[in-house]
């Protein structure tokens, strides 16, 4: 496999230089950006496989740049920010972020998140035909080409709302504890998670849904959790 080139994006250099050290130990090609214009523009003229991003950044802000890659790019994005209020978390994610950390950080820490969300966005092993596809009513799900189709339109789904769907999509009928979905998605132990789940639950519902307050393929079932209704 080629080279995973990552993204840094901090208004701090030492924050950029430091996270650059750690990221190419472990074998990555780094690029680095001031604010978030500058990430744009990098995003553009390379193929980045992921990105670190802060929220507090001059010119664009994380928030917004976050709002911007959504509207074009599925790739993992982890924000750093020095905010610790869960509604601040919550809104990071809800715009479309993958994972978040909280600064100060261990180097380390960052480094086992960048290599979970990547192992969700790299097509790892092969599947035979029969696995590779997965139908339920008119939602469809192609594993070797990790996208999902409504009424064969392709679904824009970040990595991690791509991951849960997938979870739901094998195991029709089934449902899924907030705990076990989290740490089945996240692949680290659940603390906090419910309002996590429900703004990634949200945003795939607003995208495969024709009526997102109605659902005809996420469904709660209260006190338990959440599955994908049987078509």
């Amino acid at each position: 496999m080629s080279t995973l080139t990552i993204l840094v994006t901090d208004d701090d250099q030492d924050i950029r230089d430091g996270i650059e050290i750690y990221l190419r130990n472990e074998g990555y090609h780094v690029l680095k950006a001031a604010n978030g214009v500058e990430a744009l523009e990098l995003l553009e003229k390379h193929d980045v496989h992921l990105l670190i991003l802060d929220i507090m950044m001059p010119e664009m802000d994380g928030i917004a740049a976050t709002f911007k890659i959504r509207m074009k790019r599925n790739i993992p994005i982890i924000m750093l920010s020095a905010k610790v209020e869960e509604s601040d978390k919550i809104h990071g994610l809800s715009v479309g972020a993958d994972d978040y950390v909280t600064k100060p950080f261990h180097p380390m820490e960052l480094i086992a998140r960048v290599k979970s969300q990547l192992r969700r966005y790299v097509q790892l092993g092969t599947y035979n035909e029969q696995q590779a596809k997965i139908e339920v009513g008119s939602l469809a799900l192609d594993q070797e080409s990790k996208q999902v189709t409504l009424h064969d339109e392709v679904v824009k789904l970040t990595p991690i709302e791509y991951k849960m769907t997938e979870l739901f999509m094998m195991n029709p009928g089934r449902v899924f504890s907030i705990r076990e979905m989290y740490e089945r998605v996240w692949n680290e132990e659940a603390y906090n998670a419910e309002n996590i789940v429900a703004v990634h639950i949200r945003k795939i519902r607003e995208k495969i849904e024709a009526d997102p307050k109605n659902p005809q393929y996420i469904k709660v079932v209260w006190g338990l959790g959440y599955k994908m209704e049987k078509q």
